[in-house]
Formats: structure tokens, C-alpha cells, sequence
């Protein structure tokens, strides 16, 4: 840390945020390949919880890419700031109080493990939505995929880079066997009483 950086204390704290919110504040992170359904159930869960009277916000991979992370390509160094960034800004939405979710491939257990040291324990709820390699294909709706195995995209994960299974999800949501309804009930079911529970 440079040593002419100091942090600034504010007499408005996250215990503060938390009593007036009425709320645990966390992040939900979603990993999963791309097609497995991570943006669309993030989607219907924040509209749950929101209407519930969460206060939430959804950080999304290719919305982040157009904003905050433009600068960053998809090499493997710039993929891992890509995550660092997000978690970072996650860190900061958590200490204002909100119910962040964040759905990303991000798929590195190295890099889910480093965002997850950036916060208090019960404060990071890894999702891994689990879908086969072929169901995602058939879901591709870019076209992506197809891209990548004609060799026009390089370094997709699924494809020619790798794709590390989560060790320890706190919850593990099969897209595949599962619908999407299904999918948002459980994990809406798994996660109320938690950002309820203080």
C-alpha cells in the first residue's frame, strides 16, 4: 500500500447501513459458463428480493465490459484484473449496504478464492450454476461458441481454456435438470433467510 494513501473513516458505518436497511448485506457471486443461465436467474432473483424490499444491484459480465473494464482484454492477466476490479466494487456496494449480485464466468478458483478474502465471513455466497458443456452450446444465442471452435474467438473458456468446478459453493443450482423457475425458487429459498438473519 502506498504509504501516502491512508484510509478515510466516516462516522456513517456498515453496521449503521445494516439496521437501516433492514438487511444483511452480501454478494451473490455467480460462476458458470457462458450459456448456463447465470444472467438470466440473477435477473428474476434480484426482482424477488427487490420486491421483498431488498435493496439490491446486479453487476453483470458484459455490462461491467462495457463500462468500468473497456481497457481490459481477455488474456489471462487482464481477465484476473477483470475480477479483481468487480470484487472490489462489490466490496465497496456491500460496505453501502446493498445485496450485490455478480454474475460472471470468472473461472479461476484462485481468482473466486482472492475476491472472497475481501470480505467478513458470511458476507460472500458462491453460486455455481452447474451446466453441461452441450446444453450451453444450444443456449448460445451470440453464437460464441460456434466462433470459438472455428478458432474466431481465442481463450474461451469451455472451449481451448479451462473451466476450474468450484470446490466449495455454498449452493450448487443444476440449470440443466432444473428450470429457470425452479433455479430462482431454490436459491431465493437458500438465501431470504440469510440476508434477513442479523
Amino acid at each position: 500500500m502506498n504509504s501516502n494513501v491512508l484510509p478515510q473513516a466516516y462516522k456513517i458505518t456498515k453496521a449503521d447501513r445494516l439496521k437501516f436497511y433492514n438487511q444483511k448485506p452480501m454478494v451473490i457471486w455467480f460462476t458458470g459458463l457462458s450459456g448456463s443461465g447465470k444472467s438470466t436467474i440473477a435477473n428474476l432473483l434480484e426482482q424477488k428480493l427487490y420486491n421483498d424490499g431488498c435493496k439490491t444491484y446486479v453487476l453483470d459480465g458484459d455490462n461491467i465490459r462495457n463500462g468500468l473494464n473497456k481497457d481490459l482484454t481477455f488474456s489471462s492477466e487482464d481477465r484476473k484484473e477483470n475480477i479483481r476490479r468487480i470484487g472490489e466494487v462489490s466490496k465497496l456496494m456491500v460496505d453501502a449496504g446493498l445485496i450485490v449480485i455478480s454474475a460472471f464466468i470468472s473461472p479461476f478458483e484462485s481468482d473466486r478464492i482472492m475476491v472472497r478474502d475481501l470480505f467478513e465471513e458470511g458476507e460472500f455466497l458462491e453460486v455455481f450454476i452447474d451446466c453441461p458443456l452441450d446444453v450451453c452450446e444450444t443456449r448460445d444465442v451470440k453464437g460464441l461458441y460456434q466462433k470459438a471452435r472455428k478458432g474466431l474467438i481465442k481463450d474461451f473458456t469451455g472451449i481451448d481454456s479451462p473451466f476450474e468446478t468450484p470446490e466449495n459453493p455454498e449452493i450448487t443450482i443444476h440449470s440443466a435438470q432444473q428450470s429457470v423457475t425452479e433455479s430462482v425458487s431454490s436459491l431465493y429459498n437458500f438465501l431470504l433467510p440469510r440476508v434477513k438473519s442479523f
